[in-house]
């Protein structure tokens, strides 16, 4: 796992650079991902616990908290999760130094944006199997990732849909898979998949 320990150092050190302007931290738009936000706004109810993977500044978790999720939100990198805590000091969100690999809390709602194809490609599966794990018995997993197109040096490494596949053998069936087109470096299309367990 050093490959691993590596990134999460990688990550926490890019936060740590860039604690006062975010420019330089790719995915850290201090906004709510556009891909969730309109399946909050398109689903009726929401309550019961839900977790956010790789919540860096945690705009996604608040955009949860809001829509009436009990919401638990995990990055590797405490500088992240403390910037997250200052700017969103009266959330009751919980933001917790968690590794996804050694996670054993099950929830209703899971939302993965983007940290599966930030590992190198050697932990794909067992990254999908980390996040599977993190959904209880009929609960959802909302999946937004780049769609692989055509071979990109990383990182990001995109996924393929073999891949997307993979949530399928976890126990997780699609309620429904969406393709959403964006102007990006890393790939013009994105999935969004919902699942339930």
């Amino acid at each position: 796992m050093k490959a691993h320990n590596k990134a999460s150092e990688w990550f926490d050190g890019l936060y740590q650079e860039n604690k006062e302007t975010h420019e330089n931290i790719p995915w850290a738009r201090q906004a709510v991902n556009p891909l969730l936000q309109t399946y909050l706004e398109s689903e009726r109810e929401h309550n019961g616990t839900a977790l956010v993977i790789g919540c860096g500044l945690g705009d996604d978790a608040i955009a949860l908290e809001r829509a009436g999720y009990d919401v638990t939100a995990i990055d590797v990198s405490q500088t992240a999760l403390d910037l997250a805590k200052e700017r969103f000091a009266d959330s009751n969100v919980k933001f917790v130094k968690q590794d996804i690999f050694e996670y054993e809390a099950q929830f209703d709602f899971v939302f993965e944006a983007l940290t599966i194809q930030s590992l190198p490609v050697e932990f794909r599966k067992k990254m999908i199997s980390a996040v599977a794990h993190t959904v209880k018995k009929g609960g959802r997993l909302l999946l937004v990732a780049h769609k692989k197109e055509e071979d990109f040096d990383g990182p990001p490494w995109p996924l393929t849909q073999a891949e997307v596949d993979l949530f399928k053998a976890q126990g997780l069936h699609e309620l429904t898979h969406e393709l959403h087109t964006e102007d990006s470096k890393i790939s013009n299309t994105r999935f969004r998949v919902l699942y339930e367990k």
